[in-house]
């Protein structure tokens, strides 16, 4: 460590070893006898006397001064300033003296231990320190204080000036409606030449309670009316439910809030309009959005389309996120596996605000996550999550603390308070909950469905974007060639072979398959995003007890691996499929809409007509789109019809940059053109004349078959030299960046479950998504057209049989060659392709 000019850092390793006839606390398990802050104190006294940190004195005199406390273990250095014996008397710019109410550390009582045990130490520390200059200093023992410690040279003429400001019966404590009057008096003791040390976090206190005194006053003078202002109707470029304005309201006048609304009220467009008052208000230029990966261009597309602001989603490479931090845009979108790798940038960048989503990701404090997001600093905060509570307590303890890391206080003293232990000290229970409540209001803004369901539309559409596993790229890629190799044999020829067709069908229902998961193609492995989403998801709506779900997949493979997951939380469902004899299906849909127990109705296809759940669900998750827009909708309709008294939510998963997107790009303006052609099974899958053409062209634009496509995100870690260790928290583990195996034979779930081992060999083969042979080309079917006329006008010359394409005049006998005129595009592809094979002999 650096040590000042003239000092010395002494080691405390000699001065670690402990009287062994002294008892030992528990840290588990509080004395009977000893009250809990009694108890806590003693704690930090018992660590910090045997800690090896090293020391050194940053002033003049050998025991009342400032102290550099170095960490060797951690790397950590900080202040500690001695001013006697007391708890509240010293200082620490530790995280923990700053929290924990108690007034001391164990970096405190560390270098109280080593001063004490110098000579005249213990007798100069309870004699105490007057000291001849005054210090304004922020006692944290307890609620935050502001306070003044008057020095031996203290002026006289101004104790009555001081006696006004501070409460000297409060040691001198500053209320908080003066702190508008403590830079004149500041100012008053610098002029009389009286040394006045201001403690850097005293002033940042008082600052912050003037800042937010000013910020309400700001936001009541533009708009007067609250929540009814009319200048909120041109805050975004949509107009936001009256319960949203409030929340956004209450978002901007707390400056760091927490909006833990239950999922489907609008959290996200809450968090813009506020982002929205930052700026135009509060000079806000910077704002950094930390979510899921998988809701990173969900963010970027709200953003997009409620706002004017530019925003920029940071992925890639260390040197692409450092390039992209480097851009001028209002917006950051970021994740939370790279916070802890890109702190330096995020520091550097500096953000007015940052917008935490999903922040249930964050309840363990310990992660690497939780804690790098805990470091980053910034003026105004908005978390969001519909679950700030979901098992513990210090689950809600972590979240708040990013918000504000004094709200609740001690989580020693919070615990105590709240938890509820048997005999052998195991937490059973809690008690007086509503307590946290009150304590969190000035912060926390807590919505049910119930409560805004008269300001709620009747039905809101929601679309989540993930990326892709690099094993499921892997599979949706290969398959995607094939498709692109039929797709260019057809653009060519204008037509397919029966084989060709069902390879086509094949090939697309593996693209989709792999959206899901790459179980769906190998039977095997499992990996994908969408099943664990979908858990967060449920996690979320499951804190309303009375909330049931309906989940929507093509796939039977799909809802397999939802039924590991829901068995892991003891979620109970059913599974309604195609499969189900009809005489059991009624008592399935009596179980879903009776059984409170029974939260989750897994269905495919099967179930999208015929069923009546909207007594007993509002939302509806797609786990996969299916290419009839009709089919969508009579999904929703189990949920979405008459006898419906809530507002539903209907929730679509879609891998970003993948067929899926495509799909929902595309079939929206075509909402009839797949009726029956990839849903309705394999006698469905020969197409002929126009309505194989409008096929095929949609094809070209939902899968990519005809630009490379190479826009799919894959969440990956970031690529490493080959020996480097791989870095904590990445997305990834190294085993899994291995290539998976060769693409598997489509199994559409929707048909027989013995189709597969029905089909003939070479169906099987097909149905594999193999590569065409070799000498497979797009000039193969002319070639055989060509060959086939010339075998005719052999034979017709030869007179073994007559040729259509051969015509004789009557009059002269003179024999013609007769072709039909094909179609221009026909022509013109002929033509193009002709030239292009010349050209490339030249």
């Amino acid at each position: 460590m650096n040590k000042t000019p003239g000092k010395t850092a002494t080691s405390g390793r000699k001065a670690a070893t402990r009287n062994t006839a002294e008892p030992r606390l528990s840290r588990l398990r509080k004395p009977e006898d000893l009250p809990v802050d009694d108890w806590q104190r003693a704690l930090r006294q018992q660590f910090g006397r045997e800690q090896p940190f090293l020391f050194e004195n940053l002033g003049d005199h050998p025991v009342f001064s400032d102290f550099a406390v170095f960490n060797p273990d951690s790397g950590r250095r900080y202040r500690v300033a001695i001013r006697g014996a007391h708890p509240g008397d010293n200082l620490c710019s530790c995280p923990d003296f700053a929290t924990n109410d108690l007034g001391t550390c164990k970096h405190i009582e560390f270098t109280l231990a080593q001063l004490g045990a110098r000579p005249g130490g213990k007798a100069a520390l309870a004699a105490g320190f007057q000291a001849s200059f005054s210090e304004l200093f922020l006692d944290y023992a307890g609620q935050r204080r502001v306070r003044l410690r008057l020095g031996s040279d203290f002026p006289a003429a101004l104790q009555p000036a001081a006696s006004r400001l501070f409460t000297a019966a409060r040691g001198w404590q500053l209320a908080p409606e003066r702190f508008a009057d403590l830079p004149a008096f500041v100012d008053q003791l610098r002029a009389a030449s009286h040394d006045l040390r201001c403690h850097d976090d005293a002033l940042a206190f008082v600052a912050e309670v003037r800042d937010g005194e000013a910020r309400r006053l700001t936001l009541a003078a533009a708009y007067p009316l609250g929540a009814d202002s009319p200048q909120l109707k041109t805050l975004l470029k949509t107009e936001l439910y009256p319960y949203q304005r409030a929340g956004a309201l209450f978002a901007a006048a707390a400056g760091r809030a927490l909006i833990g609304d239950e999922m489907g009220l609008g959290k996200t467009i809450q968090a813009l309009a506020a982002m929205e008052m930052f700026a135009r208000h509060f000079a806000a230029e910077r704002v950094l959005i930390v979510c899921p990966t998988s809701l990173k261009h969900q963010w970027e597309r709200e953003i997009a389309r409620f706002t004017d602001r530019r925003a920029t989603v940071i992925g890639g490479l260390r040197t692409a996120r450092q390039a992209r931090y480097a851009q001028e845009d209002f917006c950051k979108i970021t994740n939370y596996e790279t916070l802890h790798r890109d702190r330096d940038l995020i520091e550097a960048w500096a953000p007015d605000v940052v917008i935490v989503d999903e922040a249930q990701r964050i309840k363990n404090w310990n992660t690497i996550a939780a804690r790098a997001l805990k470091r980053i600093d910034s003026p105004y905060a908005l978390v969001l999550t519909g679950t700030p509570l979901e098992n513990r307590l210090e689950e809600l303890i972590s979240i708040v603390q990013f918000v504000d890391q004094h709200r609740l206080g001690p989580t020693w003293r919070l615990l105590d308070e709240h938890q509820q232990r048997d005999e052998r000290g195991r937490v059973v229970g809690y008690r007086n909950l509503q307590q946290i409540g009150q304590t969190l209001a000035p912060i926390m803004l807590r919505r049910r469905k119930a409560e805004v369901l008269e300001q709620l539309p009747e039905r809101v559409d929601n679309t989540l974007f993930m990326p892709m596993t690099p094993q499921q790229a892997d599979y949706h890629e290969e398959n995607r060639q094939v498709v692109a190799r039929i797709v260019q044999r057809w653009r060519h020829t204008g037509f397919l072979s029966d084989r060709d067709q069902l390879r086509l069908h094949c090939g697309l229902q593996n693209m989709r398959m792999s959206c899901n998961s790459t179980f769906l193609i190998d039977h095997e492995s499992d990996h994908g995003h969408k099943a664990d989403e979908l858990i967060t998801v449920l996690d979320d709506l499951f804190t309303d007890p009375q909330t049931k779900v309906v989940v929507f997949s093509q796939w039977v493979r799909t809802h397999e691996l939802i039924i590991r997951r829901l068995a892991e939380r003891g979620w109970e469902h059913v599974l309604f499929h195609g499969g189900v004899p009809g005489g059991k299906r009624g008592a399935l849909v009596d179980r879903f809409n009776n059984d409170p127990a029974c939260r989750v109705f897994l269905s495919t296809d099967a179930g999208g007509v015929g069923l009546n759940l909207q007594h007993a669900a509002a939302v509806v998750v797609n786990m996969d789109l299916p290419w009839n827009p009709a089919v969508l909708e009579q999904r929703i309709g189990r949920v979405h019809r008459l006898g419906q008294t809530r507002g539903v939510q209907v929730i679509n998963f879609v891998a970003r940059g993948t067929i899926e997107e495509g799909m929902l790009s595309v079939l929206a303006f075509k909402q009839s053109l797949f009726a029956g052609v990839l849903d309705g099974g394999e006698s469905d899958v020969v197409l002929q004349g126009t309505r194989l053409s409008k096929f095929m062209e949609t094809v070209e634009q939902v899968s990519g078959a005809v630009d490379d496509q190479s826009a799919i995100e894959v969440d990956s870690p970031d690529i490493q030299p080959l020996d480097a260790l791989p870095e904590a928290g990445t997305d990834a583990e190294p085993g899994e960046l291995e290539k998976p195996g060769p693409v598997a034979r489509s199994n559409d779930e929707s048909s027989h479950p013995d189709a597969d081992r029905r089909r003939p060999a070479d169906e099987q083969r097909a149905a594999a998504g193999a590569p065409a042979p070799a000498t497979a080309d797009p000039w193969a079917p002319l070639l055989a057209a060509s060959a086939q006329l010339l075998g005719d006008l052999a034979a017709a010359s030869q007179g073994e049989r007559e040729s259509p394409f051969v015509h004789t005049d009557p009059a002269s006998g003179q024999r013609y060659l007769k072709l039909p005129m094909p179609d221009p595009q026909t022509v013109q592809r002929l033509a193009e392709g002709l030239l292009s094979l010349f050209g490339g002999r030249h």
